[in-house]
């Protein structure tokens, strides 16, 4: 199980990648069906997924701040 930080992190590793979607994920270990369905959750209409995910994008912001 993978921390929401790490999830959004993957997607947009994959979304950035010259590789295909298929590829970068053989690389990293993930399964498709996984990443999909991280992605589907992630742009999901609605005020509950806009605060998940808002949440973990300040986590993110904070911690390379920090660094």
């Amino acid at each position: 199980r993978y921390p929401a930080s790490e999830k959004l992190e993957i997607i947009s590793l994959v979304e950035g990648s010259h590789l295909s979607a298929r590829q970068t994920l053989t690389i990293v270990g993930i399964p498709r069906t996984t990443f999909y369905r991280w992605c589907d959750r992630y742009l999901q209409p609605g005020e509950a997924a806009e605060v998940y995910w808002q949440r973990i994008e300040e986590t993110i912001l904070i911690s390379k701040y920090e660094e």
